[in-house]
């Protein structure tokens, strides 16, 4: 009795299709990728960054010359402190008006003028009345140039209680200005480090800014490098669906073939003949 065999074949264009799927494949997975062209990358630091870095190690002290210059100020503060007897810097000699000599100088001698004046009025008068060189006359006399030394001296010390007055208060509204620049100083030295760290905060966060948008420049370099290795692998892929979508919603033909059994010589020879492939060819002697 005949075997019969049922074999489903695909169309010959599939096949065709098929096969140069199998050749591009080849073609394409045996050249390797070069993922450098697509390997992550670190965008490096802003030119302001770099600034702001630089900034930040310059201005480590920059406040002691500030420092230095408010403790040589408050040192000279410190050697005004006393009564500013004596005399030297600090001292209220120091401060006396250059002109104090002259004006007590030129204000007593213009006392004495008038005093002279006073005394000769006093002996003109006196010799009118005949009483010049009396001893009446010289009593009046001694009691005006007692009178009058008293006033010079009163006008004298005056004077000098002045200018002592102006020195004092001009040593300490110096005292004063010298605390006032102390203070302007150490402002300055605690104010500088203050602007630097502004300064150096908007360079940062600018520079910050500006390192992000290279930084997705790179992002959007790789990522076009990136789908564009992979496009060939892509159009492979949907072209490989495509051919499969084919294969299973296109029907097939079938083709049929009979095999006659065997008779049992024939199964006898097969058997003979198998044999005598495995046992070889005996050989002439």
């Amino acid at each position: 009795m005949a075997v019969a065999r049922s074999v489903t074949q695909a169309p010959s264009f599939i096949d065709d299709l098929a096969k140069d799927y199998g050749t591009q494949l080849t073609g394409l997975t045996a050249v390797p990728l070069d993922t450098s062209r697509f390997a992550p990358q670190v965008a490096g630091q802003d030119a302001l960054q770099t600034q702001a870095v630089s900034l930040a190690g310059q201005g480590v002290g920059s406040y002691q010359p500030f420092l230095q210059q408010a403790q040589t100020t408050l040192g000279g503060a410190e050697g005004m402190l006393g009564s500013g007897a004596g005399s030297g810097t600090g001292s209220i000699q120091d401060f006396m008006s250059p002109y104090q000599s002259s004006i007590i100088d030129t204000t007593l001698g213009e006392f004495d003028r008038n005093r002279a004046m006073q005394e000769q009025t006093l002996r003109d008068q006196q010799a009118k009345l005949g009483a010049l060189g009396s001893g009446r006359a010289g009593v009046q006399l001694s009691e005006y140039g007692l009178g009058a030394d008293r006033e010079r001296a009163l006008l004298q010390a005056g004077l000098l209680q002045q200018g002592f007055g102006q020195a004092q208060a001009a040593r300490q509204q110096d005292f004063q200005n010298r605390f006032d620049v102390f203070g302007a100083q150490t402002g300055l030295a605690g104010a500088l480090p203050q602007l630097q760290r502004a300064d150096i905060a908007s360079l940062g966060q600018v520079g910050a800014a500006q390192q992000l948008q290279q930084q997705r420049v790179l992002d959007a370099q790789q990522e076009g490098n990136r789908l564009q290795a992979f496009e060939p692998q892509g159009r492979l892929d949907t072209y490989g669906r495509g051919i499969a979508s084919l294969i299973s919603g296109y029907p097939g033909s079938s083709n049929v073939s009979q095999t006659p059994n065997l008779t049992p010589l024939q199964t006898a020879l097969g058997v003979a003949s198998t044999v005598g492939g495995l046992f070889g060819k005996p050989s002439n002697t």
